[in-house]
């Protein structure tokens, strides 16, 4: 009998033979640039336990709290008393099934590990350390709190057992196939991905490339008015992701959306790079990749202005480009959207914990080796910001319960990152996270212009999203004390990807305007008015003031000298990782 085969018939074989794999599958995504998960949490303990030798009282009154809610939840369970000694935080999922309370094996199991995550997370907020050291503590204690969840474990997940003895240990088995199928992949699916392809059910604006190069290909898509505005719009997505996230499906497809407005709508989808693109970097991108995607827009619609719309680290690339082209009193670009933008990283919120000189300096050199930046590693940082959510929910459904992800456009993106290139890479991570250069007037110098974000006095709208934890809205916010051309600040509400893709047609959450600038963000909210609904329709007002007259839409895609090279979304885009 081969291992599967007695996996299969041997409930038992299964559930260890599950434990093993999950702790490979938690090692596959704890890639922090060498170091992980747990590395980083002993260190960190080890340092807190040095630090609290000091002052042992912290200890003390952990322990001492600690084992006496251990001794009443102990009572409680055998005289049936049914007192609830802790209870989950608000919005925590893991616990909803009744089992978790009905059942008292259950029910003590659950509240043991709350009191213990509790004991762990006070001793991590009383450790004394600097505020850099203190926000790695809390960040990787509860990555190993989210781990040791019993929820992640069959034998002490209710809900796991229960489906086991329903089905006759059919989901033993098709938790391992799912198991054993991601493996295959390098990653855990959060969705069904053959439900998803390129072109067919994602990506489908209709439209062509009319120009190509090594870094990206120019989209211009079939207008879907008779007329549209003079002034074309360009659209630069982040380099870190896919452009579709902007063209999902017809319902929230912001290219679609711009299209419905009367725009003339170009998009840049990036190269997908190899190790062989080792040596793309930071200023290529600007030079050959903004820069050059402009001038053929310019050159296709015969417009001498444009208007841009960049996202995240399409936004910092295209505040670097703007600061360039002044320089060179190149007035091109009529006006810039800045989507989730970060131009200062003095506060690059949740993902502090991966940046030091010695956690950049590991991944710098394993990047300089390979030649590039792995997309599935970039996606694991991103990914443990919400580790319960889009890495465990994923281990217990997927493996332990056997079932199958639902289709989900978003999560068909998130699943299908990109690499960057090692010479972009690490002057990015240096540059802008380490040292915080963009902000510093002439602290880099970019295709041989040196930088100073103050002498742009180009239009801008700038969108943020209050629940941002890749961007944080106050740090965005900063971009309105540095440009000192004409601004429009505008606050979503939700997350970076949700907070953008907010289609106008159900017109749902809300967004704050007309906040007070130059003395702050918490100055600013407080004088913001809330408005309900999609910030689109409010950004689609302010795209049109600066979109210039209405002619008539163009007939072809490109023109005689940029023709259509094949249909949208490109190939570019169609490259997966390995």
């Amino acid at each position: 009998m081969d291992k599967n085969s007695k996996m299969a018939t041997d409930p038992q074989e299964f559930i260890n033979y599950v434990n093993r794999e999950t702790n490979k599958i938690l090692e596959m995504y704890s890639a922090t640039g060498g170091d992980d998960i747990f590395k980083q949490f002993t260190t960190a303990w080890s340092e807190l336990a040095t630090r609290s030798m000091e002052d042992p009282t912290v200890w003390i009154k952990a322990i001492t709290d600690f084992q006496q809610a251990q001794l009443n939840l102990w009572q409680n369970m055998f005289t049936g008393a049914g007192t609830q000694v802790v209870v989950p935080k608000p919005g925590d999922r893991r616990f909803q099934n009744e089992e978790w309370s009905k059942n008292p094996v259950f029910d003590y199991i659950k509240q043991s590990y709350l009191l213990s995550s509790k004991m762990l997370t006070e001793m991590s907020a009383n450790a004394k350390l600097s505020e850099a050291e203190q926000q790695k503590l809390d960040f990787y204690t509860q990555q190993f709190i989210d781990a040791m969840s019993p929820t992640n474990f069959a034998m002490t997940n209710p809900e796991v057992l229960n489906q086991a003895i329903e089905s006759n240990g059919q989901s033993l088995v098709d938790g391992l196939k799912n198991l054993l199928g991601d493996i295959d992949k390098g990653h855990i699916s959060m969705t069904d991905e053959t439900a998803f392809e390129l072109g067919k059910d994602l990506a489908t604006t209709e439209g062509a490339v009319v120009f190509q190069n090594d870094i990206f290909q120019l989209l211009h898509y079939k207008p879907l008015a008779a007329q549209v505005h003079e002034k074309p719009l360009l659209i630069v997505p982040p380099s870190i992701n896919k452009f579709y996230i902007l063209d999902l499906q017809p319902h929230n497809s912001y290219v679609r959306y711009c299209l419905e407005q009367g725009h003339n709508v170009f998009l840049i989808a990036w190269v997908n790079p190899s190790k062989e693109m080792r040596d793309l970097t930071w200023d290529d991108y600007i030079e050959d990749g903004i820069l050059k995607a402009t001038a053929v827009t310019k050159e296709i619609t015969g417009s001498d202005k444009i208007n841009a719309v960049a996202w995240c680290v399409g936004g910092t690339m295209m505040a670097s480009a703007l600061a360039v082209m002044t320089n060179r009193k190149d007035n091109s670009i009529a006006s810039a959207t800045f989507l989730t933008t970060l131009t200062d990283f003095s506060d690059p919120g949740d993902l502090r914990v991966f940046i030091d000189e010695y956690q950049v300096k590991q991944l710098e050199n394993k990047v300089n080796k390979e030649g590039f930046l792995h997309g599935r590693e970039l996606s694991t940082s991103f990914n443990m910001l919400r580790a319960n959510d889009l890495i465990w929910s994923y281990v217990v459904n997927n493996y332990l319960k056997g079932q199958t992800p639902p289709p989900f456009d978003i999560l068909y993106w998130n699943s299908d990152p990109t690499n960057l290139p090692a010479a972009m890479y690490t002057f990015y991570i240096n540059k802008m996270y380490l040292e915080n250069k963009l902000v510093e007037p002439n602290g880099l110098t970019i295709c041989g212009e040196p930088i100073d974000l103050s002498k742009i006095k180009t239009p801008c709208y700038f969108l943020s999203t209050m629940e941002d934890h890749i961007a944080p809205w106050k740090s965005t916010f900063a971009a309105t004390d540095k440009f000192t051309g004409s601004m429009e600040f505008v606050l979503g509400a939700s997350g970076h990807v949700a907070g953008v893709i907010n289609p106008a047609s159900k017109n749902r959450r809300h967004y704050w305007i007309k906040g007070e600038l130059g003395k702050g963000p918490d100055h600013w909210l407080e004088t913001a008015e809330q408005q309900e609904g999609s910030w689109w329709n409010h950004w689609s007002e302010w795209i049109k003031r600066r979109g210039g007259k209405k002619i008539d839409a163009p007939a072809d895609y490109g023109n005689a000298a940029h023709k259509a090279i094949e249909a949208a979304p490109g190939s570019y885009v169609k490259s997966r990782l390995d």
